[in-house]
């Protein structure tokens, strides 16, 4: 057996989720329809697609998840049986207010998160919350435009401070924009939609909509994190970002600028969140290109004063690119302009399988932002098949959990990273939120649905819940 670095006594293990990718019960007590109740199945490389609405005739499998919504309890006595000391989920914005814009919430949403934090808690478990996880209400997109419009600081505020409220005694650790930065591929209409409420078509300029869009996002975090400051100065609050760290293909120097250049433009939105203001380069490239961009002065001291407390990021894969040879601005364009990396592997989705990209990304944000770090989502999506007996060997799994949890730990013991905790992604199967798919399966834990909603959505363990179990029992040295 592989040997890990034992992590600190108070090390959160744990798991991760989101609200619309498991629940289900899209429409029950109340709640109202989000932007990922209008997108469709998709399948390895078929993209989903986003309807007018609901529609008759149209798979949305985000309406039945994997029915954590009704089966939460049975969950979390196997989140405890693996040890986990806490659980990474979101609260989905349409159970608390429907339509986004209403004055007063939903009493039965509240009390549904209410009940599910209670069972966490009653089993030594600390839910870590993430308050818009691509699931912002459809009827602020229809209405307002999304986060193109400037009234949406005040709609999420309000929502965040109701539950900051609610929950002030249950919560310890908040996020506010889930992969805030994944909207860097603004030429994709679907992470647009999903972080900012952008429809496509909406926008004569679609790079200006999203950095504009950014901007008000950036704006509603900072009050967030001062509200939530101010309900209970406990809090954690802290970023989330899409970490895929960008390799240039050769020593070559342009190679070299155009990688800094990716990074710069990927990852300015923590420098906002933990730096309170923009990088120097950007207020430049905005008068380049030519962007009429509303930030107002009182806009600026909201972000100086609204600062994270740590930055939660997710880790899945890194990129490459080069230089393009006809582009002396090194304006990269994503991903538009990544390259095949030649020394890693890839997942059945093409997605690269790179562990010691974790490591350096932990120390490359460690020497940015000088703040804790919180690994909140990291995972393999692949296809699990079920033997007659019941069981999942996924050894696949567990060799790229061990690979990848080494890397954290040498970060951690050998790098001196300060760092909160671990959650891999998708802890218990649930629809993936690219394709829409069961079949790209993440967990510890399986569930028995397919892509069609069809199965009985019993719950059984994969080899990796038993090696997961002894991972966190060592506190990381049993890999």
């Amino acid at each position: 057996m592989a040997t890990g670095y034992k992590m600190p006594k108070d090390f959160l293990w744990g798991g991760a989720v989101a609200a619309h990718q498991l629940e289900g019960g899209w429409n029950a007590g109340g709640k109202g329809v989000s932007i990922a109740d209008v997108m469709t199945a998709g399948r390895n490389g078929v993209p989903r697609k986003v309807t007018d609405g609901v529609k008759d005739g149209e798979i949305y499998p985000n309406h039945w998840g994997n029915d954590f919504y009704h089966r939460y309890p049975e969950d979390i006595k196997l989140f405890e049986e693996m040890g986990f000391k806490c659980f990474r989920t979101s609260i989905a914005w349409t159970r608390i207010f429907p339509n986004g814009d209403e004055a007063e919430p939903n009493e039965a949403g509240l009390k549904f998160y209410d009940d599910m934090f209670d069972d966490l808690l009653a089993h030594g478990i600390q839910p870590v919350i993430t308050l818009s996880h691509f699931e912002i209400p459809y009827h602020l997109v229809k209405e307002y435009g999304g986060f193109s419009n400037r009234k949406m600081i005040d709609f999420f505020l309000h929502f965040a401070k109701t539950v900051f409220k609610r929950y002030k005694n249950k919560v310890k650790y908040w996020m506010t924009f889930n992969e805030i930065n994944n909207q860097t591929a603004w030429s994709d209409p679907h992470p647009l939609l999903q972080n900012s409420g952008l429809e496509l078509g909406k926008h004569d300029n679609w790079e200006q909509a999203m950095y504009q869009a950014a901007h008000y996002e950036l704006v509603a975090s900072a009050l967030a994190v001062q509200a939530g400051h101010e309900i209970n100065p406990d809090f954690q609050i802290g970023c989330m970002i899409a970490m895929c760290p960008i390799y240039p293909l050769t020593a070559k120097p342009q190679d070299i600028m155009m990688a800094e250049r990716a990074m710069q433009k990927r990852y300015w939105f923590g420098d906002v969140h933990c730096r309170g203001e923009y990088p120097a380069w950007l207020p430049k490239y905005f008068e380049r290109k030519g962007f009429d961009m509303d930030i107002t002065a009182a806009d600026l001291a909201t972000l100086k004063a609204g600062t994270v407390d740590y930055v939660g990021f997710s880790y899945y894969m890194s990129f490459v690119t080069k230089d393009q040879g006809d582009d002396p601005e090194y304006d990269f364009k994503e991903p538009d302009d990544f390259v095949e990396n030649p020394y890693v592997e890839k997942s059945d989705w093409g997605w690269q399988i790179d562990p010691t990209g974790l490591r350096y990304a932990m120390n490359w944000m460690e020497d940015r932002w000088h703040l804790p770090q919180f690994i909140v989502e990291n995972g393999f999506g692949a296809y699990d098949k079920k033997q007659a007996d019941g069981s999942v060997h996924d050894d696949y799994r567990i060799s790229y959990f061990r690979d990848h949890i080494k890397a954290m730990e040498e970060a951690v013991a050998l790098d001196g990273v300060n760092l909160i905790g671990y959650t891999p992604w998708g802890c218990i199967d649930l629809v993936s939120a690219s394709t829409g798919e069961m079949a790209k399966r993440y967990g510890f834990i399986y569930v028995d649905a397919d892509d069609n909603g069809e199965g009985s959505f019993d719950r059984s363990k994969k080899d990796s819940f038993n090696w997961y179990k002894d991972v966190i029992a060592s506190d990381g040295e049993n890999l």
